[in-house]
């Protein structure tokens, strides 16, 4: 087990950090934007939401390209990555029209907040701005998942951080104003991350094609169109990647639209808690990262047994760690607030929220781990279906009845921001048993299949 942890926390660590300096865009962003306006910070965690559920869709589609690229990495079919790469550009430059049409004009979404005209106009002109730069990003989530499907995490990494460093003058040059830009708030933000995705799309890709590693793959060496076979298999595992992804971050996004409707200062409250749970995700989603590459690099060489115990392995390694963050950040909750912002209303929003998310991270780090796992062996479209049950119907639904007391039988320690959050926890601890059960199925047939084939 100690020899399965040890590689996974190999690959994990790279994920690790290069995903929290992504993390720190967010970070930065909130509390940045948390000292220039209330309204600014309530525009961005509107618009971040809506942003996200757009792009984390999209990427998951994309992000099919790592799974594959793991398997013709462990079968020693170097020649095919090259040929699937090309198809993921291709494919990305074809989501990258539809995700700027519902960005750039996202006038019937920010209508279900039903929120104030100064919060809905600074929203909408985060969002315009962010739509730009989301063909980039697309571009970039190629190379990241070329990256670490052949286990060279670090390479994403070093990007990453890189982004990081600029991001952190850029924001406060366009949040801020000076040197001739207006003060221009929440967009700022948009703004300073539109710059660094066209940036380092660019040295992605000339990355690919100038590294000696990636020489084998002959990524750049040949021109293609769009191939029919091979955009359907990407689209066979992405679409239903793309929607499991797309069903987790819109169960949050309508979450934070129907708690706009509680107002300015309980949607800054919830904002600065659902941050503080993206960085806690990033350990889970970067050891599920790294477990997925180990297993499916496994089932390409074709060795099952070896692929279920990483999985197990990987499994357990991120619950415990869950757990442990779970407690430490319990403990801690009044210095982590303080953080964030100065103003004790938000904080005392933000106060009751901060126990209940901690137990959603929990059931998250389980379900994400396992989901991470199946993706390795090319399975989503039930997991789709647990996800949409699970997610929509307990989470949303359930936060809905919740949050606005349907009823009017609820307790009210369980209404209005708290309602959501508590539901969205169950949703995550529904998923994660379906999904375990569903890969304990899976990777069982797997193992029993194998000596038949051989």
């Amino acid at each position: 087990m100690f020899a399965d942890i040890r590689k996974i926390a190999g690959l994990a660590w790279p994920v690790l950090i290069g995903q929290l300096a992504v993390i720190a865009f967010g970070v930065m962003d909130t509390v940045m934007v948390g000292r220039f306006s209330a309204v600014d910070l309530a525009a961005l965690g509107l618009g971040s939401s809506v942003y996200i559920s757009v792009f984390v869709g999209l990427t998951g589609v994309v992000l099919a390209l790592q799974p594959i690229a793991a398997q013709l990495y462990g079968a020693g079919r170097y020649a095919e990555i090259g040929e699937e790469v090309r198809q993921a550009l291709w494919l990305s430059a074809a989501l990258a029209v539809l995700g700027f049409a519902v960005m750039f004009f996202p006038g019937p979404l920010l209508a279900i907040s039903k929120v104030p005209p100064a919060l809905h106009e600074r929203t909408e002109s985060y969002l315009r701005i962010a739509a730009l730069g989301l063909p980039a990003s697309l571009v970039f989530r190629v190379y990241t998942s070329l990256a670490n499907g052949i286990g060279k995490p670090r390479l994403v990494m070093i990007l990453q951080v890189a982004a990081l460093l600029l991001k952190i003058p850029l924001n406060l040059w366009f949040i801020f104003g000076g040197f001739g830009v207006p003060a221009l708030g929440g967009p700022g933000c948009a703004l300073a991350s539109t710059v660094i995705n066209f940036t380092f799309a660019a040295i992605g890709m000339t990355l690919l094609g100038k590294l000696d590693f990636f020489a084998q793959f002959e990524i750049f060496k040949h021109f293609c169109w769009p191939e029919r076979r091979r955009q359907i298999a990407l689209l066979k595992l992405g679409v239903p990647m793309g929607l499991s992804y797309l069903i987790e971050v819109t169960s949050y996004t309508f979450m934070a639209l129907f708690i706009a409707r509680f107002g300015t200062t309980t949607l800054a409250g919830h904002q600065i808690t659902g941050n503080l749970g993206a960085v806690l995700y990033m350990t889970p989603m970067s050891i599920g990262i790294a477990t997925s590459t180990l297993v499916a690099q496994a089932l390409g060489a074709h060795r099952e047994q070896d692929a279920r115990t990483l999985a197990l392995h990987g499994i357990v390694m991120a619950c415990a760690i869950g757990l442990a963050y779970a407690t430490i950040a319990f403990a801690l909750r009044p210095a982590i607030l303080a953080g964030y912002t100065t103003n004790a209303a938000v904080i005392a929003a933000a106060m009751p929220l901060l126990p209940i998310m901690l137990a959603y991270h929990i059931f998250d780090t389980f379900q994400t781990v396992t989901a991470f796992v199946l993706r390795a062996y090319k399975v989503a479209v039930v997991p789709t279906v647990i996800y949409a049950l699970a997610l929509w119907g307990v989470g949303l639904g359930g936060g809905y009845a919740l949050g606005f007391d349907v009823g009017g039988a609820i307790p009210s320690w369980l209404t209005g921001a708290r309602g959501f959050w508590a539901a969205s926890a169950a949703s995550l601890a529904v998923a994660g048993g379906g999904l375990f059960i569903h890969w304990r199925t899976i990777s069982a047939r797997r193992l029993g299949e194998a000596p038949a084939a051989r």
